[in-house]
C-alpha cells in the first residue's frame, strides 16, 4: 500500500505540530507532500523546516494538487467551512481541526457534502484517540465504574488576548476553542445527548466569551460540570465519577496519564518527534492521523470514534451555550441547523 499523501492547509502552530507528529509514523504509511498558506514567506519557511517538496500561496492550488490524498485543515475557525468545502469539491479527503465549523448549520452542510462526494471527513478531536481514552471507554463498557453519575472537567489557559480567541470574525471565544474538548468528553462518557443545558459566562469587548460555566443534564440523571477560561490556567483535568468508583484524566485534552479506578497511575508515553512540537503532547496528533489512514484503507467515510453524529452533537451544544452566554456569530444568521 502506498503512503497516505497529506496536504497541509495553514502554516500555524497546530499545523507545525501535526506535521511533527506525522514524523513519528512510518514514511511508508504517511507522507506530507504539500503545504499551503496565506503568504509565500510562511509557506516556504514551513516547507523548508519540514522538508515538504511543494509550497503554495492560497489554498486552491493545494485543492487541485493531484498528488494529495487528504488535507489537514489547520486554519482559523471561521475558515474551516470554506477550506474544507474547497478540498471536498476537489475530491480530497479531509481532517479538519476542531471546531469543525463555527456552528451546527455549517457542520451539517459540510458533512452532508462529504457524504454526497463519498469522501472521508473527520473533525480532529484528537483527544479521543489517545490510549487513555481507549482505556476509559473500555472501563465504561465493562461496567467497572458502575452507573456514571458525574463528569467534572475544566480547561483554561491565559489566551484571551490571542487574536484568534479575541476576535469574533475569526470564530473566537473559549466555547469554540476549548469548550469542544469538555463537551466531547461528556458525550463520550454518558453516551447520550443532554436534555437540559445551563450556562453563563464573561464576554470581552467584542462580545466573545472569555470564560464560561456550563452544566449539562443528561436523561439518565447524570450531570457534567464544565468550565472554560481564556484568562487563567485551570486544573485541566477531568474526573469521571460512577457509582462504583472514579477515573481521573490528567491534562484530559491530551492525556498521557490517568488515575485508574483502583488508584493506579497509568502512563502512556509519547515518542519523540524529529522537530520539537510547540504545544503540550502534540505528538499525540499521530493517533488521529493513523485513524484516518485506517479508515481510508477500509473504505469508510467516517470514524466510529469521532462520527459525523458526534461532531454535530458537539456543535449543537456549543450553539446553545453561545446563545445562553450571549455570543452570536455572523454565520448563525446564514447557516441554520
Amino acid at each position: 500500500m502506498s503512503p497516505l499523501r497529506w496536504g497541509i492547509a495553514g502554516a500555524g502552530t497546530i499545523s507545525h505540530d501535526f506535521v511533527c507528529a506525522l514524523s513519528t509514523l512510518p514514511e511508508s504509511d504517511h507522507r506530507v507532500v504539500a503545504i499551503a498558506a496565506r503568504g509565500l514567506e510562511n509557506a516556504q519557511k514551513f516547507a523548508d523546516q519540514h522538508g515538504i517538496p511543494v509550497f503554495t500561496v492560497g489554498y486552491e492550488a493545494l485543492a487541485k494538487n493531484p498528488h494529495v490524498d487528504i488535507v489537514y485543515i489547520g486554519t482559523v475557525n471561521s475558515l474551516h467551512y470554506e477550506h474544507a468545502m474547497m478540498m471536498l469539491d476537489a475530491g480530497k479527503h479531509v481532517l479538519c481541526e476542531k471546531p469543525l465549523c463555527v456552528n451546527e448549520g455549517q457542520a451539517k452542510a459540510l458533512l452532508e457534502y462529504a457524504r454526497e462526494k463519498e469522501l472521508f471527513c473527520m473533525e480532529a478531536i484528537w483527544s479521543r484517540f489517545f490510549p487513555s481514552y481507549s482505556h476509559l471507554r473500555e472501563r465504561i463498557r465493562k461496567g467497572d465504574l458502575g452507573a456514571i453519575e458525574e463528569v467534572n472537567v475544566e480547561l483554561g489557559f491565559p489566551i484571551s488576548n490571542v487574536e484568534r480567541i479575541r476576535r469574533k470574525h475569526l470564530g473566537g471565544g473559549t466555547v469554540l476553542d476549548l469548550g469542544g474538548y469538555n463537551i466531547q468528553l461528556a458525550l463520550q462518557v454518558f453516551q447520550e445527548i443532554p436534555d437540559e443545558i445551563d450556562a453563563d459566562g464573561e464576554l470581552n469587548e467584542e462580545n466573545v466569551d472569555i470564560e464560561t460555566n456550563v452544566l449539562l443534564h443528561f436523561p439518565s440523571g447524570g450531570v457534567a460540570t464544565m468550565r472554560t477560561s481564556g484568562v487563567e490556567n485551570l486544573s485541566n483535568k477531568a474526573v469521571i465519577v460512577g457509582s462504583a468508583g472514579s477515573i481521573t484524566l490528567h491534562d484530559f485534552w491530551c492525556p498521557t496519564e490517568l488515575t485508574d479506578i483502583d488508584g493506579t497511575i497509568r502512563s502512556y508515553p509519547l515518542p519523540k518527534s524529529k522537530i520539537e512540537c510547540i504545544q503540550k503532547n502534540s505528538v499525540g496528533l499521530r493517533y488521529e492521523a493513523e485513524e484516518c489512514r485506517k479508515r481510508l484503507l477500509a473504505g469508510d467515510l467516517e470514524s466510529a470514534v469521532v462520527s459525523h453524529a458526534d461532531s454535530l452533537a458537539v456543535a449543537r451544544i456549543q450553539d446553545v451555550i453561545r446563545k445562553k452566554v450571549g455570543v452570536e456569530m455572523a454565520e448563525d444568521y446564514i447557516f441554520k441547523p
